[in-house]
């Protein structure tokens, strides 16, 4: 069995959750998310809307595999909705900045073309100076997904250490070829 779809989900003060056949719904203060889930798990919300169970129809493999992970997007969702999601990402090297203009994100990290990278619908995207990047957004999957696809597009090397990297993150810095 697993251990964490067995644990019940807490649905938090000040979110709505509804389940309606294969899709539950969360709606709060940060947004709204909806996930369908697998024919193979059942869902079902308590009589007082306290808790959400997750449970599985049969033992195959598939549904077994399922289980913890349809509980874990769930619960990411009613935190989500709730508080939201924030990725910090730094900018090293000289001359290397970031600015927003209107709904698009530009990267000046090196190459001899600004990059322009445009921003999502759902997410916030902010630069509290030149050389941060703060993506907020109450789907996690989605702030995560283009925190790592800015960090992807100049990744830090691992010579001098420049590039975009998260907030906190060590990179471990090779010696060059003259510590030979």
């Amino acid at each position: 069995m697993s251990r964490v779809g067995k644990k019940p989900i807490e649905v938090l003060d000040g979110v709505k959750s509804s389940v309606d056949g294969n899709v539950v719904s969360v709606e709060g203060p940060k947004g709204k998310l909806s996930f369908e889930f697998s024919n193979s798990i059942e869902v079902v919300k308590s009589e007082d809307g306290k808790t959400i169970t997750v449970s599985r129809k049969n033992e195959e493999r598939m549904s077994r595999a399922l289980h913890g992970l349809t509980r874990a997007l769930i619960n990411n969702m009613i935190i989500g909705v709730k508080n939201g999601y924030e990725k910090k990402l730094e900018i090293i090297g000289v001359g290397y900045l970031a600015a927003i203009k209107g709904k698009v994100l530009q990267l000046r990290v090196g190459f001899a073309n600004e990059l322009q990278v445009p921003i999502p619908e759902n997410l916030e995207v902010a630069c509290p100076d030149q050389t941060h990047i703060t993506v907020k957004g109450c789907d996690k999957q989605a702030v995560g997904q283009f925190a790592a696809h800015v960090r992807s597009l100049r990744k830090p090397e691992p010579y001098k250490g420049k590039g975009v990297r998260y907030v906190g993150e060590q990179i471990k810095l090779k010696p060059g070829k003259s510590a030979t």
